[in-house]
């Protein structure tokens, strides 16, 4: 197909997921809203029911997040390359079948062993769900996993055919200058350095667990070390949560030239910076383990000290970039602009707690309360999905300014309010994980995080007000684009 085709063919393909990702990520924001009225004694759902939401939720929305920014970079990058649309297409429709799969295992069957699934948990249910359910969820994440991988392996390829590997990854930054460099744009570099290369390998790590997972599931006797894969587990689930957060960053170092007027270049700094990330980000999930007494202590050191490497090259990189894009640029804060700066800022907050959360001694009070989720719904929240909704938003050709910002202002107003139950909640010690407090044997401790998880959901509905108002402003865009325009319409 011509340029022209191409162009219209992946931008269907863009639509469609524009349409998919704002319905998914709602419905999954209602189930969190229920586990904290749950946590609040606000509504009394069964304990199967809450763990079976909570498991949904996790899975849900890491996986939303990372095939959405997965999307909207291919978007992009069809300004430089050409994928095999026919691949981009399969990995679609693998994602709505593994994800309807998963809503029928969770949902119906009741399938709750949280989103780690750590071994041997999805397998000994003690009948609270079914045998089917698990075998249920385990297909339908192979499902996903194959869809994500072809998806990956197709971008990294039509990146390495146009680029090769070295000048992919930048390294020509790295040497001499010559006169025949090959300039790459700030987006292929994280691209293929921090999202496609680590993610591809740890997809396959996660795709020999769950073979591993299915081998259990139809012979029972087997059996595997649970320390092997838990580390398995974190390898691939830390790392894609990571790289999401990169693609988010991806889009921005693409999109924000566009209102600021000033370009981003790729340069030897940050060419080697996110070089660095591609490594240290494979080493980071060692810091999940620290209670995994039996691990090597060398290995434990590893994750402290690669949790906080891996946080200040991209950081610093990124920070000074967008600053300089802001500085002195006259740039009007219009609503995609506005996302991506309160999106870094929000990135930065959550890495900064996943780093003290990362630490060592602070682990050890931190480990098993709501800190932990304070950390990562900040990066996701009001981090990487910001930068998502600029990027729908800016995609839909919507104009509606003044609702747009305002619609922002209510999921920054509530999305901040309800981390900060978190936050809070972690600083007294509430625990995470549990379906209701009033099982917590210390009253004042389950009394306020009854009160907490109340006051959370509360900024939670302000919260989705506040998308209802986006994701309508962004469809009444795309809407637009499907609708013949005065100019060609038969009538005229």
């Amino acid at each position: 197909m011509d340029d022209g085709q191409y162009e219209r063919a992946i931008r269907g393909l863009t639509q469609l997921w524009a349409w998919t990702v704002p319905a998914l990520f709602f419905v999954l924001a209602l189930l969190g809203l229920a586990m904290r009225l749950n946590q609040a004694g606000a509504i009394n759902a069964d304990p199967d029911l809450f763990y079976a939401i909570m498991t949904l939720h996790g899975l849900g929305m890491a996986g939303t997040g990372f095939v959405a920014g997965l999307a909207a970079v291919t978007y992009l990058l069809s300004r430089y390359v050409r994928v095999n649309l026919a691949i981009m297409w399969t990995t679609y429709c693998l994602t709505v079948v593994g994800v309807i799969g998963l809503i029928v295992a969770c949902l119906i069957g009741r399938f709750g062993p949280g989103w780690y699934l750590l071994y041997p948990l999805p397998f000994f249910a003690n009948g609270v769900w079914p045998d089917w359910a698990a075998g249920l969820a385990i297909l339908s994440l192979i499902v996903l996993g194959v869809g994500w991988l072809l998806g990956q392996i197709e971008l990294l390829r039509a990146l390495l055919a146009k680029y090769g590997l070295t000048n992919a990854l930048a390294w020509q930054y790295l040497m001499k200058h010559s006169a025949d460099r090959v300039e790459i744009p700030p987006i292929v570099l994280i691209s293929a350095a921090a999202c496609l290369v680590p993610g591809i390998l740890t997809t396959i790590d996660g795709a020999v667990l769950l073979m591993l997972y299915l081998f259990k599931w139809f012979s029972p006797a087997l059996t595997f070390d649970p320390l092997l894969t838990k580390n398995m587990v974190f390898l691939w689930g830390h790392t894609l949560v990571n790289i999401t957060m990169y693609l988010g960053l991806a889009i921005v170092y693409e999109l924000l030239p566009k209102y600021s007027g000033k370009p981003w270049k790729t340069n030897a700094v940050v060419a080697l910076s996110w070089n660095t990330v591609m490594v240290l980000v494979l080493l980071a999930f060692f810091h999940h383990l620290y209670m995994d007494f039996a691990q090597p202590n060398s290995l434990q050191y590893v994750g402290q000290a690669a949790s906080y490497l891996s946080a200040v090259p991209a950081t610093v990189v990124t920070v000074f970039g967008v600053i300089s894009q802001v500085y002195g640029s006259r740039m009007q804060w219009r609503f995609v602009p506005l996302c991506f700066y309160l999106g870094i800022i929000g990135w930065v907050i959550g890495g900064l707690a996943a780093v003290v959360d990362s630490t060592i001694t602070v682990n050890f009070a931190f480990h098993n309360t709501l800190w932990v989720p304070a950390h990562f719904h900040t990066y996701f929240l009001v981090g990487y999905f910001l930068m998502l909704w600029g990027f729908l938003y800016e995609f839909s050709g919507s104009a509606r300014e003044n609702l747009a910002k305002a619609a922002l202002s209510l999921v920054v107003v509530g999305g901040y309010g309800f981390l900060l139950m978190f936050y809070l909640g972690g600083a007294f010690g509430v625990p995470r994980r549990y379906a209701v407090y009033d099982s917590i044997p210390l009253a004042s401790l389950a009394a306020s995080g009854e009160r907490i998880a109340l006051t959370a959901a509360a900024f939670v509905i302000v919260l989705i007000i506040g998308l209802l108002l986006t994701f309508a402003i962004i469809y009444g865009g795309l809407a637009g684009k499907l609708l013949p325009s005065k100019a060609s319409s038969p009538a005229n």
